[in-house]
């Protein structure tokens, strides 16, 4: 079986380089086609383009950030779309609207592919490791064929029914991440405008029994105001819209993340987008300011 990846950004290229490192065979695609050299050094194929990745592979792994990308990589509404996708299995592992991958799903099936989806829970750290969780989503058989390949990227896969619950899944942890990496932010902030030591804080913080493997990695940042992203800014605000959209259409609150949205924008409106998202200290540090 002949994997395609296509998506080396953050958190593609960790995962497609732990795919190539585990097996042979593996294509990939990436619009910038600089991006793709370090895995063709690790022994990946490096197609051409989009149609000669489908055309040599059985299972295509997308790794895209939004929407609008996968449907212009598909060609989705054109006779093209129909070409690509008859007879091979699509993995959407982004982070889309759950309506989006409900509808992504049946354009497939109805030109002849297979789909499921596979979102994960996890930033670059664990890409790199190779322990990122992935949520699933799809016809049975088709979940069952895709979720041994996943192994060299996730340390976990866990089965979520039909489309869209993965996605469903996914923002459902995503509030977690989101409240609590914005937390810990607050807290550091609190600390650093009282003239403490940010690095005991660390100490403390990594100790204490809210220590957490994204906590310990988010702390550190925050102490030695490193921001080189993991998560930026600007993908974290689209994950949290897509939140607050998903509550609003069933009706219930998200109060929590109807707040990290707020600071989110105000971050990103700084210029500071491509930054981690423990940068939102910068977005709680400047409301001080205004007051």
């Amino acid at each position: 079986m002949r994997i395609g990846f296509i998506g080396l950004g953050i958190m593609g290229t960790p995962m497609a380089l732990n795919l190539v490192r585990s097996r042979r065979g593996v294509i990939v695609w990436n619009r910038s086609a600089e991006k793709a050299a370090v895995l063709e050094a690790e022994g990946a194929e490096v197609a051409a383009s989009v149609a000669a990745l489908f055309a040599s592979s059985d299972v295509i792994i997308l790794m895209l950030a939004t929407d609008a990308a996968i449907d212009a990589v598909l060609q989705r509404g054109t006779p093209a779309f129909a070409s690509l996708v008859a007879g091979r299995t699509l993995v959407h592992m982004g982070t889309t609207a759950p309506d989006y991958s409900r509808a992504l799903e049946s354009d497939v099936l109805s030109a002849g592919g297979a789909y499921v989806e596979a979102p994960v829970s996890g930033s670059r750290v664990p890409a790199e490791a190779g322990e990122l969780v992935a949520m699933l989503a799809g016809a049975a058989e088709t979940v069952e064929t895709v979720q041994p390949l996943l192994q060299p990227l996730c340390r976990d896969a866990i089965v979520c029914g039909a489309v869209p619950n993965a996605l469903l899944m996914k923002l459902a942890v995503n509030i977690f991440l989101i409240s609590t990496v914005t937390g810990l932010a607050e807290a550091a902030n609190f600390a650093a405008s009282h003239g403490l030591d940010l690095q005991l804080f660390k100490r403390i913080a990594d100790g204490g029994q809210m220590a957490s493997g994204i906590s310990r990695i988010k702390s550190a940042k925050l102490a030695e105001g490193d921001f080189s992203p993991q998560a930026a800014i600007s993908d974290v605000l689209k994950n949290n819209q897509l939140v607050v959209e998903a509550a609003r259409r069933l009706g219930i609150a998200s109060p929590l993340l109807d707040v990290c949205r707020a600071l989110y924008a105000e971050t990103e409106e700084m210029g500071l987008g491509g930054l981690d998202m423990a940068a939102v200290i910068k977005a709680i540090a400047a409301r001080a300011a205004k007051s």
